[in-house]
C-alpha cells in the first residue's frame, strides 16, 4: 500500500491553489458561548460545487498523464463529489460519467446533469452504483476517480487541515461528517502531523455508518442505507479498501452516530444564527457540539461541508427546531 504523507498535502495545496482560494474560517459567538471554547466554522460550502469534495477531484485530475486524461473518467458518488468530478473534468475539457443510485436526492441529480456529466442512475445504493461504475470502466476504459479511497483524493481534502492550522494554529479540536473516510483521513493526517494532541470527532448517521461499521468488525462490511438529513453520510467504503479505513483508525480520536432530531438542529442552527442553507451532513460537526457529543477541550473548528440541500429537504428539518425555539403553533 501506498504511503500518505504529509508532504502528498502540500503538494495537492500547490495544484488546488491554482483554481481554488482557500475557503473561509468564522468564529461563531453563539456556539463559542454554548460550549464555552471558540468555535469557528470551516466554510466548505463555499466551494463553487458547493462541497468540499472539489479538492479531492481537482488534485486528482489535475495530477493524471495525457493519456489517461484523453481516456475520460469516471465515479461513483452520492452527489457532492460526482458534481465535483464533472466540475474538475469540465475545466480540464476532459469527458466525465457519474454512476449513482436511485436513492440520490434530485437536487444533486440536477445538479450533475447541469455539469455535463452523464450520468447512469442505477441501483439502490453507493455500492450498487460502485457495481455500474465498475463495468463501465472495463468497458469504456475510463479513468476511476474514486470518491474517497485514493492517495490523491484523500491528499486533496487534507489540504482544508493545513488551512485552519494557517489561521488556528492553537486548533485543539476538529469535529466533522465521517462516511468514506476520505476528509477526516486526510485532515486527521494534515493536523496530527503537526500536533498529535489535536483531537479528531467524526460523525455518524445512527444508522447506515458504514466505516463506524466496518471499524467495529475489523474489516470492510455494507450496510444498509436508510433515509436520513444526511444522505452524503450513506454509502459503503468499499469491500477491497486499502487508505481510509486504515487511516481513520489511526487518525480520528472518537467516531459518534447522531440522531436525525441531532442532525436537524444543527442544520437549523446554522440556518437562524449565521443564514447558513446547508445539508446534513454539513451540519454534523456543529450538531455534537450544541449536544455536547462532543466537548472541545480548546478551540474547535466544525468543517461545513456542503449546501447541496433542496429547499424543501431544508425546510422539513429546519422548521420543527425554528417552530419549538419560537414558540409558532
Amino acid at each position: 500500500m501506498t504511503t500518505i504523507t504529509v508532504r502528498d498535502i502540500w503538494t495537492a495545496r500547490n495544484r488546488i491553489r491554482q483554481t481554488l482560494p482557500p475557503t473561509p474560517l468564522i468564529l461563531s459567538p453563539v456556539l463559542s458561548e454554548k460550549t464555552r471554547v471558540p468555535v469557528y466554522l470551516k466554510l466548505e460550502q463555499m466551494q463553487p460545487t458547493g462541497a468540499f469534495k472539489l479538492r479531492g477531484a481537482i488534485n486528482r485530475i489535475t495530477s493524471l498523464p495525457p493519456e489517461e486524461k484523453r481516456r475520460g473518467v469516471i465515479t461513483f458518488s452520492t452527489g457532492n463529489h460526482g458534481f465535483a468530478t464533472a466540475y474538475a473534468a469540465a475545466q480540464a475539457g476532459i469527458q466525465a460519467v457519474v454512476c449513482v443510485s436511485k436513492n440520490v436526492p434530485q437536487t444533486k441529480i440536477d445538479a450533475l446533469e447541469g455539469a455535463g456529466a452523464e450520468l447512469h442512475m442505477e441501483g439502490q445504493s453507493q455500492d450498487e452504483a460502485a457495481d455500474v461504475c465498475a463495468r463501465l470502466q472495463e468497458e469504456k476504459g475510463y479513468v476511476l476517480i474514486p470518491p474517497f479511497d485514493h492517495p490523491d483524493i484523500i491528499a486533496g481534502q487534507g489540504t482544508i487541515g493545513l488551512e485552519i492550522l494557517d489561521e488556528l494554529p492553537d486548533v485543539q479540536t476538529v469535529a466533522a461528517g465521517l462516511s468514506g473516510g476520505g476528509l477526516l483521513s486526510g485532515i486527521g493526517l494534515a493536523l496530527k502531523g503537526a500536533d498529535p494532541s489535536i483531537q479528531i470527532a467524526g460523525l455518524s448517521v445512527k444508522k447506515g455508518a458504514a466505516m463506524d461499521d466496518s471499524i467495529q468488525a475489523g474489516k470492510p462490511i455494507a450496510s444498509l442505507e436508510h433515509p436520513t438529513y444526511a444522505d452524503s453520510l450513506l454509502g459503503g467504503i468499499g469491500a477491497a479498501n486499502r487508505y481510509t479505513l486504515p487511516m481513520v483508525k489511526q487518525y480520528v480520536d472518537e467516531r459518534i452516530r447522531l440522531s436525525e432530531e441531532s442532525i436537524a438542529r444543527g442544520m437549523a442552527f446554522l440556518y437562524e444564527t449565521h443564514r447558513f442553507v446547508v445539508e446534513g451532513a454539513a451540519a454534523v460537526g456543529v450538531s455534537a457540539l450544541l449536544d455536547g457529543a462532543v466537548k472541545p477541550k480548546g478551540p474547535a473548528v466544525a468543517v461545513v461541508t456542503g449546501n447541496n440541500v433542496g429547499i424543501q429537504e431544508h425546510q422539513q428539518a429546519v422548521l420543527p427546531w425554528l417552530s419549538k425555539r419560537h414558540d409558532v403553533p
